[in-house]
């Protein structure tokens, strides 16, 4: 996973230590050397993650934390401080700035890596509901405004723990509210979750009666709640499990002994952001459920599309298109009539809905074509989103009524890293999904450097 990287540090060395370390594991890594160089850096730039030191002549580690969490266009930018402080109030000062997480020095290069997979991972779903927000913005939708911070009626779930930790876990949160309920086990905890009523868990390693890890994996495959924040209690000892749990999904941690404030301040952290991410999920859907929306197939239109593929051009973002069109629809509609036609479409349209993530965007593009963006997905990951619509489509028949259709699809596959405008985007798609009705339908074709090559300058 790569992505951009501020590192910002008064001492040159330290700077210059963790480039060598980041640009070593293929990261884009940016340099500033004070306080005011970050924030302008930061708005210039645009990182996925800033690595914040605390100690710094004139405006320190938090004061920088506090000024980019306040502001619109960087709140969302996670920031690591790296700090040599060891008192447990300077951490909590640094979480309540708004930092997402502390790295003491020196640096644990794996948990560091670690951590940066795990808030990069969150930063990208975030980023992709922040694309489409923009989007519904520029259609002429009021912005949504920002979740409450009261997190008096917040419910948790603690799994595993002995009673006494229980005990001071619900103690610590009851301060703020929070109402804990504990499961004492793995099968009780994953049995108390499926109710997708609560906000947050904590999984305690080890986990009586299981592993806390199987737990993280089960929560994260789990279609109603893989958004479920998960913070992981563990020992200094423990290091290992706390490593993989940020590569299973794991949001956060806290050490054992858990020092209450540390406690509050990372759960308030993680509540915050589902708050916001659920805010931005709901603003979306109540603005655009009439203006974008295709009146058949519920699919997002093509005007809401093209903006959303312009606004995410505009960012340099990695991005995949997938031009998809309806084999032979012509020659169906004619035979057996366009209500025949019309479930067709309407099939073929919630297939591709099934099959894809809740952030990428299908719309009915004109027609019986369709119009897949994927914000984040490269070449691999594109070719085998392709591959499993077409497969999803061809597999079965769609019946209307007694009469059971034969439908497939051909699609047309173009990648776009920043250079590309979206008109620019979509022709090379269709000139990929020209030869795949060409190479005799029922086909995913990869737009190729001749198509690249015969777009105008």
């Amino acid at each position: 996973m790569t992505a951009r990287v501020l590192v910002v540090d008064d001492i040159p060395a330290n700077l210059r230590l963790l480039e060598a370390k980041l640009r070593a594991e293929y990261f884009e890594v940016a340099l500033a050397a004070s306080g005011p160089e970050a924030l302008a850096l930061t708005s210039a730039w645009a990182p996925d993650v800033v690595l914040l030191d605390v100690m710094m002549p004139g405006m320190d580690g938090y004061e920088v934390c506090r000024r980019l969490k306040s502001q619109d266009s960087t709140a969302h930018i996670p920031v690591v401080m790296v700090t040599a402080l060891t008192d447990q109030a300077e951490r909590v000062r640094g979480l309540e700035a708004g930092a997402d997480d502390f790295i003491s020095k020196p640096v644990d290069t794996a948990l560091l890596f670690a951590r940066l997979r795990a808030l990069l991972r969150m930063k990208q779903v975030l980023d992709a509901w922040r694309v489409r927000t923009e989007t519904t913005r520029e259609l002429g939708f009021e912005s949504p405004i920002p979740p409450a911070e009261d997190f008096s009626t917040a419910r948790l779930l603690l799994a595993g723990g002995l009673p006494e930790e229980a005990a001071a876990v619900a103690a610590a949160l009851a301060a703020d509210g929070m109402m804990v309920e504990h499961a004492a086990d793995e099968a009780t905890a994953w049995d108390r979750l499926q109710d997708a009523a609560h906000d947050l868990a904590l999984l305690c390693v080890p986990l009586a009666g299981g592993d806390a890890l199987r737990l993280a994996s089960r929560l994260r495959a789990h279609g109603d709640i893989r958004d479920l924040p998960l913070i992981l209690l563990a020992g200094e000892d423990q290091r290992h499990a706390v490593l993989r749990a940020f590569d299973l999904g794991a949001s956060d941690h806290v050490m054992r002994p858990i020092d209450p404030p540390e406690l509050r301040a990372r759960v308030r952290n993680q509540l915050r952001r589902r708050r916001y991410q659920e805010l931005l999920r709901d603003s979306l859907d109540r603005s655009l459920e009439l203006a974008v929306t295709d009146s058949l197939t519920g699919l997002r239109n093509r005007r809401y599309v093209r903006r959303h593929l312009e606004s995410l051009l505009r960012t340099g973002a990695t991005a995949t298109i997938l031009l998809i069109d309806v084999d032979r629809f012509k020659p169906l509609n004619d035979r057996y009539g366009h209500a025949a036609g019309d479930t067709a479409l309407k099939e073929v349209s919630a297939r591709l809905r099934e099959h894809l993530r809740a952030v990428d965007v299908v719309a009915r593009y004109g027609g019986e074509e369709f119009l897949v963006v994927m914000a984040g997905a490269g070449d691999e990951e594109g070719a085998a989103v392709a591959e499993r619509l077409r497969a999803a489509i061809a597999d079965r028949p769609v019946m209307a009524g007694p009469l059971a259709l034969s439908v497939t699809v051909s699609i047309g596959l173009a990648v776009a890293r920043g250079q590309a405008a979206a008109d620019g985007l979509i022709a090379v798609a269709d000139a990929a999904l020209y030869r795949a009705k060409e190479a005799g339908r029922n086909r995913v074709e990869v737009a190729s450097a001749e198509d690249w090559g015969a777009q105008p300058e």
